[in-house]
């Protein structure tokens, strides 16, 4: 007979957001000790990808490789392969050069201003992915003009939970949600009592928090209820994370790289795919592109479930590719 199934919580502070694990099983104290390892390991991604963290790999690039190119680990350079990827399919509007516009904007590390139209060019001068230089049989990046700073946090988040799901898939867990900062989640396994985890996406009037979270029952603030299948992550963007006004006008915080503007077209965005690195990167292209990019996003990631609401007059339309919609 097995053992009545047991949850532990487990939550930590790093990559400047909330992590927490939801793991069910048989016996409590492996399971804690499995999310114990997998959290450190999430703490030790933040030391080698952290933007602003003292001797990770990141800040050591961004001092030095519009100088000379420099020798990264091989962890580091495939993610960097992989964010160029993902900035192709979604024709630039992900962007991991982005951090010399969300300085100009003064979002980098504040609470944002309205630059002039000189510092915006001046800025987009330093961003594009093109300004990226790989070499893969040396292990090295360089780039192509000084003031080019990578910034891996709209794909590190979904980057990390993935190798924490791997860690807690070798350590036996079978059944186990989690999340950094409730925008981006990862499910393993099922719940013990359900078929799939279930998350819900919080409607845009709403938008005062987290964009996602699976302990929302109130129907009047739910926009739709994710289910979310072994091996699946879903991602949510949303413009109303840190904002500022200006002459009567709200900007969010996510830029579009490819203007150099705050997004204006989409309120929310969200991806369901295998990969969290690649839903939490293409969530953010997904607000970026608006409906647009429904189908574009499609085209390239076969299987990929989608939703998008977009402003209409004082209130929004919202767009879905394979995500259910909560009647209103």
């Amino acid at each position: 007979m097995s053992k009545e199934p047991h949850t532990v919580r487990i939550a930590c502070h790093a990559m400047a957001t909330r992590f927490e694990f939801i793991l069910h099983g048989s016996d409590p104290r492996s399971l804690r000790a499995a999310g114990e390892e997998a959290m450190e390991e999430i703490r030790r991604l933040e030391r080698e990808l952290g933007f602003r963290q003292s001797g990770s790999e990141i800040r050591f690039l961004n001092d030095r490789a519009a100088e000379t190119a420099v020798r990264v680990s091989p962890m580091l350079f495939q993610l960097l392969e992989r964010a160029v990827k993902l900035s192709r399919d979604a024709s630039g509007a992900f962007d991991i050069t982005i951090a010399p516009l969300m300085r100009c904007w003064g979002l980098a590390n504040g609470t944002g201003h309205f630059p002039s139209a000189q510092d915006i060019d001046d800025a987009k001068a330093k961003v594009g992915m093109d300004q990226i230089v790989l070499d893969r049989d040396a292990c090295t990046v360089g780039f192509r003009n000084p003031g080019v700073m990578l910034d891996l946090g709209s794909i590190g988040k979904g980057y990390a939970l993935d190798i924490a799901a791997e860690w807690l898939r070798e350590a036996g867990v079978t059944s186990a949600l989690i999340h950094g900062g409730t925008s981006t989640s990862f499910a393993i396994g099922a719940p013990p009592d359900d078929a799939a985890w279930k998350i819900a996406i919080i409607r845009p009037e709403d938008g005062t928090g987290s964009a996602q979270d699976p302990s929302v029952e109130n129907p009047a603030r739910i926009l739709s209820h994710v289910t979310l299948a072994d091996g699946e992550s879903l991602s949510v963007s949303a413009v109303w994370g840190k904002s500022f006004r200006h002459e009567g006008r709200t900007y969010g915080h996510v830029i579009d790289p490819r203007s150099g503007w705050p997004v204006q077209g989409a309120l929310l965005a969200a991806v369901v795919l295998p990969s969290a690195a690649d839903s939490d990167a293409l969530s953010t292209a997904l607000l970026t592109l608006g409906e647009a990019g429904h189908q574009a996003l499609q085209t390239s990631h076969p299987g990929l479930r989608s939703l998008v609401a977009l402003p209409s007059g004082e209130s929004y339309s919202v767009h879905s590719n394979g995500i259910e919609l909560v009647p209103e």
